[in-house]
C-alpha cells in the first residue's frame, strides 16, 4: 500500500508559448530532492496552462509506502 500526494508548482512563464527556464528546471530539481529526503517517490506530472494566464503549473504525484 502507498500514501500519495499531489502538489501543484507554479513556472515563470507559460511553457506552451515559451521555453522553460533554468530557474524553472532548478525549482523543480530542488522541489523533487526535497520530497525525495521524506521518502516520497516521483509518480506522474502533468502541465497545466490556459491560453490567458502568464504562468504555468504543474500537477506532481509523489508516493511513498506506508
Amino acid at each position: 500500500m502507498y500514501d500519495y500526494k499531489t502538489e501543484i508548482i507554479t513556472t515563470d512563464v507559460k511553457w506552451i508559448s515559451d521555453k522553460a527556464s533554468r530557474s524553472d528546471a532548478e525549482k523543480f530539481n530542488r522541489f523533487i530532492t526535497e520530497r525525495c529526503i521524506d521518502s516520497w517517490e516521483l509518480v506522474t506530472y502533468s502541465y497545466m496552462a490556459t491560453s490567458i494566464q502568464m504562468r504555468g503549473a504543474l500537477l506532481v504525484t509523489f508516493r511513498r509506502k506506508k
